[in-house]
């Protein structure tokens, strides 16, 4: 999630997790051999001789449920590579795409335009990187904003600020369209491993490729990062697939599912039944972001060990990728200033997110297993093709859509979440170019900006559900209360745009106003996207929830390439990007009555009868059949 994906409900009859079996306090190794488990008795479940596994650890197998299942206990080696992957592509995400990508796509656009209004002029380098007249520096001094420029791209002139955000918009609209098309194969037969791997490579071998481009191959520049961007999303969704099947056979959950016996529950703990759980590990959302799954804190200590377990793995996940990218962001910044935040500079920093993409992908390459999914569901007579895969996949988007119209609730929900997820994607993507074109900030100080963004989000995310307690608010409430204070971003930026307070230093005109804003930005994101989704889930139809969050991502995704592409309007219509702030804000305060509305209540209740009502139409289908026979 990065930004990510919740865990879903299933049923799997080989996993009926029984409560806290293997611990008391239901702490649940997240790796085998942290397992106080005894899985080698040298027998497997059906009386075999023990069987030496992969990496030369032996363990009993589980029955297979269908052609191909890898059985095979999850080993270390296995975690430790689903762990290498979120450390080697992350970079992408923090490094890459969050700062030297757009200061490098705005740079080659300004080495190639010319000055809006006199195509005579040419746009340098020198007016927006270095540092600035007089000495000011981030924690002070004027910003001394870059002339506008114009660059020609395929016979129309666009604002260099404006190329990044349509750049961006249409990786994201690319990223989406490949995700859905491709999430057939990522669940069922055997190309999840296989296309993670392509993906992977392809995106890193597009950074380092970057380092080759130059101002007069600018478009060449945003080809190859619109192909790194779909390339990380798409492999990201891979990662998320493998999850819950790393904890489905994960020895601590096998013991546990298994175990004759119960440990005595506590009675402010009651069983745990199929009703109660809020969540399981057994399935994952496959258009999810990486994110931890957030459970409502009601739930926290009435969790299935396997729910348990995907959580310490997913946030294990989460906090390894962000220590890799803020360690190489580091660097990269160290890299620019001692080459004197050249365009160069910028080139060569995206090259090492390459590299370090490329190389630490093998150790996953090494020790993820394949672990094939369940074959296609074929109608009769029906061929495999890849078309096959792609139209399984539509098909099935279309067939949530149309569930979700059914139910009032979900449908407010998605179109809040849709203005808010594009109204906070927004600020994300275009406060790096407000910051180089409005407040002419180098590229080190841009770099350090995403350094802070993502360490506020971890000191975010362990904030919020203290915050929340401590005023009581109920989830919908936090929710309401982190939207306002996103649109306190945009509408303090136009402040800027009043004549006095410009004059005062504040208005985001100065800087140093950046990084108290990417503070409180990353802060509030933290806690904003696992509220939304517990909301969500609260509104689900048991039995439907991975397809509903596979539309909820989808929303996120798909969001994304609106607004964007609207301040790119904006900016290229009036010269400067911080008359689109009052786009995003209105982005971010239309929704909040939409979700007002929201009754949670009532969607439960509307869930409850969609349920319901399926389960009477399949009967009445059995039924059908049974009288044709």
């Amino acid at each position: 999630m990065r930004d990510s994906g919740g865990i879903q409900r299933t049923s799997h009859s080989r996993h009926n997790s029984r409560n806290d079996a293997m611990h008391g306090n239901g702490n649940i190794p997240a790796f085998p051999d942290d397992s106080p488990h005894d899985s080698h008795d040298g027998h497997n479940r059906d009386g075999d001789e023990e069987e030496e596994d992969w990496d030369g650890e032996a363990s009993r197998r589980a029955v297979a449920a269908y052609p191909d299942e890898d059985t095979r206990p999850t080993s270390t080696k296995e975690v430790y590579g689903w762990y290498s992957y979120a450390w080697a592509s992350e970079v992408f995400a923090i490094c890459a795409m969050g700062s030297f990508i757009p200061v490098l796509l705005e740079q080659l656009a300004r080495e190639k335009g010319h000055i809006q209004g006199d195509p005579s002029v040419r746009c340098t380098s020198s007016e927006s990187i270095g540092p600035r007249p007089g000495g000011g520096g981030a924690a002070g001094g004027e910003a001394r904003v870059a002339p506008v420029c114009v660059v020609e791209i395929l016979g129309i002139d666009v604002n260099t600020a404006s190329f990044v955000m349509y750049t961006f918009s249409l990786s994201v609209m690319f990223q989406a369209i490949v995700i859905i098309s491709m999430s057939g194969a990522a669940d069922h037969g055997r190309y999840r491993k296989q296309l993670l791997l392509i993906f992977a490579y392809i995106g890193a071998i597009s950074c380092i490729l970057m380092l080759f481009v130059s101002a007069r191959w600018v478009l060449a520049a945003s080809i190859l990062a619109q192909i790194g961007n779909v390339t990380f999303g798409a492999s990201y969704v891979l990662l998320n697939a493998f999850l819950p099947v790393i904890v489905r056979n994960h020895p601590a959950v096998q013991q546990a599912a298994t175990a004759p016996i119960q440990l005595p529950i506590p009675a402010d703990n009651p069983p745990l039944d199929d009703d109660d759980e809020d969540v399981r590990a057994e399935d994952a959302t496959l258009l999810g972001g990486h994110s931890a799954p957030v459970l409502k804190p009601e739930r926290a200590e009435r969790l299935t060990p396997a729910m348990r377990l995907s959580t310490r793995i997913s946030s294990n996940g989460i906090a390894i990728g962000y220590c890799g990218g803020v360690l190489l962001q580091i660097l990269c910044i160290m890299i620019v200033v001692s080459s004197g935040s050249t365009t160069n500079s910028l080139q060569v920093s995206i090259f090492c997110v390459g590299l370090w993409w490329f190389f630490f992908t093998i150790p996953s390459a090494i020790t993820l297993r394949p672990r094939p999914g369940p074959p296609l569901p074929l109608h009769r007579g029906e061929k495999f093709t890849w078309l096959t895969y792609i139209s399984y996949s539509w098909r099935g988007l279309f067939q949530t859509i149309r569930q979700a119209s059914r139910l009032r609730d979900v449908t407010l929900f998605l179109v809040a979440w849709f203005m808010v997820s594009d109204g906070v994607a927004t600020i994300a993507s275009s406060a790096i170019v407000f910051a180089k074109t409005n407040l002419g900030m180098s590229p080190p100080e841009l770099a350090a900006i995403g350094v802070i963004m993502p360490i506020s989000g971890v000191i975010g995310a362990f904030s919020w559900p203290k915050i929340s307690n401590l005023a009581g608010w109920s989830v919908s409430q936090t929710i309401l209360v982190c939207i306002s204070l996103f649109a306190l971003i945009p509408l303090y930026g136009l402040l800027g745009l009043l004549e006095p307070v410009k004059n005062a230093g504040f208005g985001l005109t100065r800087p140093a106003e950046m990084y108290a804003l990417a503070i409180w930005f990353g802060f509030v994101l933290g806690g904003q996207g696992g509220y939304c989704r517990s909301l969500f889930a609260e509104l689900l139809p048991r039995g439907s929830e991975a397809a509903f969050f596979a539309l909820y991502a989808i929303t996120d995704k798909g969001s994304s390439v609106f607004g964007p592409t609207v301040v790119g309007v904006i900016t290229d219509r009036w010269g400067d990007i911080r008359l689109a702030f009052w786009f995003i804000l209105c982005l971010l305060l239309v929704p909040l009555p939409f979700l007002y509305l929201v009754d949670v209540d009532r969607g439960k209740k509307a869930a409850e009868d969609f349920v319901k009502q399926r389960q009477d139409e399949g009967e009445e289908e059995e039924e059908e059949v049974y009288n044709d026979r």
